[in-house]
C-alpha cells in the first residue's frame, strides 16, 4: 500500500482534528489547508501550508473560491499512469494522497427553522463536495475522510501499514463519501423545493424528496419465501423531524434467530402501540394488529396475562411488547405460549435464564421503549411507481377534551377506560372496533370492509364477557346498526370521531340503549 505523503484538510466539524493531524505529522505528511482549519492545525503545533500559497492563487469572492484550482483537483484526480504523471509534471502539479473534508452545516442551518433563503444559500458548500468527489473518484490512489469517527481507525491502519491504507479501505471510504454528498445534495434540493419565494414561507412537503437509507441487514426473505428483502434505517431524511420514538432499527437482538421481514413489521406495530401507554403495559400483536393490550399497576406479568386473555388463540405465534423490564415472573408466563419475539427495555438475569430455554424465541432489547414522546416525524409507504408521505399519526386527543353527545354522561371509570381504548384502537387496522373493560382489551374487530361487521366479529371472537364494556371506533358510524350491535353485546359507552351525516341517528341509538357516547373529532384510519 502506497504511503500517504500529502494531505489536504478543510473541515467545518473540527472534532478529532488535532489528534488526526498530529498522527499524520508523525509520518511526515505534508499538510495543506485553508482558513480556520489551518489555524487550528498550526495551534496544534503541526506545520501547515495555506492552499493559497500552494496554488499561488488567493482566496476570492469572500471565500467562495479557495480550492477550485488545477493544482488541487489535478493533484486529486491524477492517476498513477505514465500519461497522467507526465502531464502533472509539466503543469507542476504534485499528487495529493489524502483529503479530509466535511461540509458546511447546511442541514443544521435550515433545521433551526429561522434561516433566510440567503443564509441557506451561503451554507451550500461547493469546494468541499468537489474535493470529496474528486478524491473518491480516484480512490485507487487517494484516501478520503468525511467523517471524524473514522479518524482513529484510519491512523491505526496507517501505523500498521507503514504510512498507507489498503485499497479496500480507500474503496469503503469512497463509497461512504458518495453516500454523504448524495444526502447533502438531497437536503439542499428538498429545502429549496419547499421554499416559496413569493410568500417567504416554507411548504410542509418539498417538491423534490431524496431520502437516504442505510442497510441494517439483509433478510432471509420478505413477506413470503420467494421474495428477497433487506432492512434499512432512515439515516438522513431531509424532512423536518424531532422524532425521539424508539425504532426497531436501533434494537439489539439478545437471543434467537435473525429477525425476519414479518417480525420487523410486527415489532414496529407493537412498539407504536406500547409507547402510547404508561409503564406497566403489555401489547400482543399478530400480523400488525393488536390482539390484546392491558395495563396493570401490580405487575407486568399481570398486564401480560390480561393482554393475552383477550385473544389467546391469536397470541400463538405473536409478538409481545412490554414497556418495563421483563422479570422472572413474566418470563415464566411468556414461555408457556409459542411466541416469535419479545421486545422490552431490558431483561433481568433470571428472566434471561428462563427465556433461554426457548432457543428460537427472539429477545429484543430497546431501552427507549419505556419512553412516551410526542413526535413530529413522517411515515412513508410505497405504491407501484411512487411513494406516499404523511405526518405520522402520533396525535392524541385528551379525554378531557371529548364532546359528550349522549343524554347519559360517562362515569369517571368509563372515561378512563374509553381513554385507554382510544389509545389502542388507532393501532388496529380499519375498519376497527375495540371493546375494553377497565385497562384491558376485551375484543378486537379489525380490518373489515364494513363497521358493523367489525363489531360483529369482535363480539364473535370475544373470550371475555362484554357486559359493562366500553368501545372505541377508529372512525364514525355510518349507520346505527353498529351501535345496536355493540349494545346487544353489553357495551355501555362508546368513543368515536363523529362526523357522519347520520350522527343524529347514531346518537339516538345510543340514547335508546342508555349508552354514553363521546365524540373526539379526530379519526384514526389505519390502512
Amino acid at each position: 500500500m502506497p504511503a500517504i505523503r500529502r494531505a489536504l484538510i478543510s473541515v467545518s466539524d473540527k472534532r478529532g482534528l488535532a489528534e488526526l493531524v498530529s498522527g499524520l505529522a508523525d509520518f511526515g505528511v505534508e499538510i495543506l489547508s485553508t482558513g480556520g482549519t489551518a489555524k487550528l492545525i498550526a495551534d496544534a503545533g503541526v506545520p501547515v501550508t495555506m492552499v493559497s500559497d500552494y496554488t499561488g492563487a488567493p482566496e476570492i469572492l469572500d471565500g467562495r473560491v479557495k480550492t477550485l484550482h488545477p493544482k488541487i483537483h489535478g493533484g486529486l484526480l491524477g492517476r498513477s499512469i505514465p500519461s497522467h504523471e507526465s502531464q502533472m509534471a509539466e503543469q507542476g502539479i504534485a499528487p495529493i494522497d489524502l483529503v479530509v473534508v466535511n461540509l458546511y452545516p447546511f442541514e443544521e442551518t435550515v433545521a433551526a427553522g429561522n434561516a433566510s433563503i440567503g443564509d441557506a444559500i451561503e451554507k451550500i458548500d461547493i469546494g468541499g463536495p468537489s474535493m470529496l468527489r474528486s478524491a473518491a473518484k480516484n480512490h485507487e490512489r487517494v484516501a478520503v475522510l468525511a467523517d471524524p469517527s473514522d479518524y482513529e481507525d484510519f491512523l491505526a491502519e496507517m501505523k500498521a501499514g507503514s504510512g498507507g491504507v489498503s485499497a479496500e479501505t480507500r474503496f469503503n471510504l469512497a463509497r461512504k463519501v458518495f453516500a454523504h454528498t448524495a444526502a447533502y445534495d438531497g437536503a439542499i434540493a428538498a429545502h429549496l423545493s419547499s421554499v416559496e419565494l413569493a410568500t417567504k414561507g416554507k411548504a410542509a412537503f418539498p417538491k423534490t424528496l431524496t431520502v437516504q437509507w442505510e442497510q441494517v441487514m439483509e433478510l432471509r426473505y420478505g413477506e413470503n419465501p420467494h421474495q428477497g428483502a433487506a432492512f434499512y434505517r432512515d439515516s438522513r431524511s431531509p424532512l423536518p423531524s424531532n422524532s425521539q420514538r424508539p425504532s426497531i432499527a436501533d434494537a439489539q437482538v439478545l437471543q434467537g434467530k435473525a429477525l425476519s421481514y414479518n417480525n420487523i413489521l410486527d415489532l414496529d406495530a407493537a412498539l407504536a402501540c406500547c409507547v402510547e401507554h404508561k409503564p406497566g403495559t403489555a401489547v400482543v400483536v399478530k400480523h400488525t394488529n393488536p390482539c390484546g393490550v392491558a395495563y396493570d399497576a401490580s405487575s407486568i406479568k399481570e398486564a401480560y396475562l390480561k393482554a393475552r386473555a383477550c385473544d389467546p388463540l391469536s397470541a400463538f405465534g405473536g409478538i409481545v411488547a412490554v414497556n418495563q423490564e421483563v422479570d422472572e415472573a413474566l418470563a415464566s408466563q411468556l414461555v408457556e405460549t409459542f411466541l416469535e419475539c419479545v421486545v422490552a427495555p431490558s431483561y433481568s438475569e433470571a428472566a434471561r435464564a428462563t427465556l433461554g430455554r426457548k432457543k428460537n424465541l427472539r429477545l429484543v432489547a430497546l431501552p427507549e421503549l419505556s419512553a412516551s414522546t410526542e413526535d413530529s416525524s413522517y411515515s412513508m409507504r410505497s405504491v407501484s411507481g411512487g411513494v406516499l408521505v404523511q405526518a405520522s399519526d402520533f396525535a392524541r386527543k385528551a379525554i378531557d377534551d371529548v364532546q359528550v353527545v349522549s343524554k347519559r354522561k360517562p362515569t369517571s371509570d368509563e372515561l378512563a377506560s374509553l381513554d385507554f381504548a382510544w389509545r389502542v384502537v388507532k393501532h388496529v387496522k380499519s375498519n376497527a372496533i375495540l371493546f375494553c373493560k377497565g385497562q384491558q382489551t376485551a375484543a378486537v374487530g379489525a380490518g373489515q370492509m364494513s363497521r358493523v361487521d367489525a363489531a360483529k366479529i369482535a363480539v364473535m371472537k370475544a373470550q371475555i364477557p362484554l357486559r359493562g364494556s366500553v368501545v372505541a371506533s377508529d372512525a364514525f358510524f355510518p349507520f346505527r346498526d353498529g351501535v345496536d350491535a355493540l349494545a346487544e353485546a353489553g357495551a355501555v359507552a362508546v368513543i368515536q370521531p363523529g362526523g357522519s351525516k347520520r350522527d343524529e341517528e347514531v346518537i339516538a341509538a345510543a340514547d335508546e340503549h342508555g349508552m354514553a357516547m363521546v365524540f373526539t373529532g379526530m379519526r384514526h384510519f389505519r390502512h
